[in-house]
């Protein structure tokens, strides 16, 4: 992949992604200019929204766990629910194609994508050994453990009022509103 292509793949993917916030239908945004050049097909698509939802989980997981050190479990769900509100879109996608997938390897890519992330879940709750976490196969226990863990977050998420994100404004943007006043 050259740079080139690794950029465009990730304007397209952000294309996505907003299409996905703004409809909140579950449904994969095919129509999106750009996503039949670069994307093989629905599972392609998937995978890379999974790995971005993957990538947001785990950041925000990671940082309400260095705010919350003791209780590690209410710190794992308080990261969900805040990755779960800034890709809404994508969870609901996600969610929409484990609960009903196009086709057997969609089925399967699922299973296997959700299995590993309840027992990470199970794991950074500290509910779960790493024992088998590096295996292909996921526990079944932790598995079970981090079902609960994601339906309480899920619970939380439910009743957490929605804070709009405020983007800061840059100095310069108001170092020139100052000089221009």
């Amino acid at each position: 992949m050259t740079w080139q292509t690794f950029h465009h793949r990730g304007d397209v993917l952000r294309a996505v992604i907003d299409a996905a916030e703004a409809r909140r239908d579950g449904e994969l945004p095919m129509d999106v200019d750009g996503v039949d050049e670069t994307f093989r097909d629905e599972l392609d698509l998937l995978a890379a929204l999974s790995l971005k939802w993957h990538t947001r989980l785990s950041g925000k997981v990671h940082r309400a766990l260095e705010g919350e050190p003791l209780d590690l479990e209410d710190a794992v769900c308080r990261g969900w629910s805040a990755a779960a509100t800034e890709l809404g879109g994508v969870r609901l996608i996600l969610d929409n194609y484990r609960d009903h997938p196009v086709d057997y390897a969609m089925a399967g890519a699922m299973l296997k994508s959700t299995n590993k992330e309840r027992q990470l879940l199970a794991v950074l709750a500290g509910r779960a050994g790493l024992g088998r976490a590096t295996s292909p196969d996921a526990d079944p226990a932790a598995v079970r453990i981090g079902a609960e863990i994601e339906e309480r977050a899920r619970e939380l998420h439910r009743v957490t009022p929605v804070v709009p994100v405020v983007r800061r404004r840059r100095f310069v943007d108001l170092l020139r509103e100052a000089l221009a006043a």
